[in-house]
């Protein structure tokens, strides 16, 4: 199950980043785009979409807890891959149900930045988690 919500959650987050610059594209295009190059189970498919529609659903909100626990930096400062990593997991911590433990959410997260963000995208990140978890 860890697998499947690990390939989900980057399977969303690349097409997150791909709405950066392509804002006109629906979710449901940007992930048709990437079935057409990966395979993976429909509950993977499944998954991401419900992470991107929560996201979306939730963007304002979203945007201003993060925000909220990100002293010092706005959020057109932060790199969007790692904005976009914590999108996600924002969205399940806060407004996903009860379906992901916490530190299942966070250490999802962290290790998704390691894989895609730079090499001080795991700190910053579980740094605003942190701070969004306790608040």
């Amino acid at each position: 199950m860890n697998g499947t919500r690990r390939l989900s959650r980057e399977l969303a987050l690349q097409v997150l980043f791909q709405q950066e610059f392509a804002p006109k594209q629906s979710f449901e295009a940007g992930l048709d785009n990437f079935k057409r190059s990966f395979s993976a189970t429909p509950e993977v498919w499944d998954y991401a979409l419900e992470l991107l529609k929560g996201v979306q659903t939730n963007a304002k909100n979203i945007d201003e807890v993060i925000q909220k626990n990100s002293a010092h930096w706005s959020l057109k400062r932060m790199a969007l891959v790692d904005l976009n990593i914590m999108r996600l997991a924002t969205f399940e911590l806060k407004f996903g149900g009860e379906q992901v433990p916490p530190a299942v959410c966070i250490d999802e997260a962290i290790e998704i930045s390691k894989k895609y963000g730079t090499v001080d995208s795991s700190a910053f990140v579980n740094g605003i988690l942190d701070q969004i978890m306790k608040h």
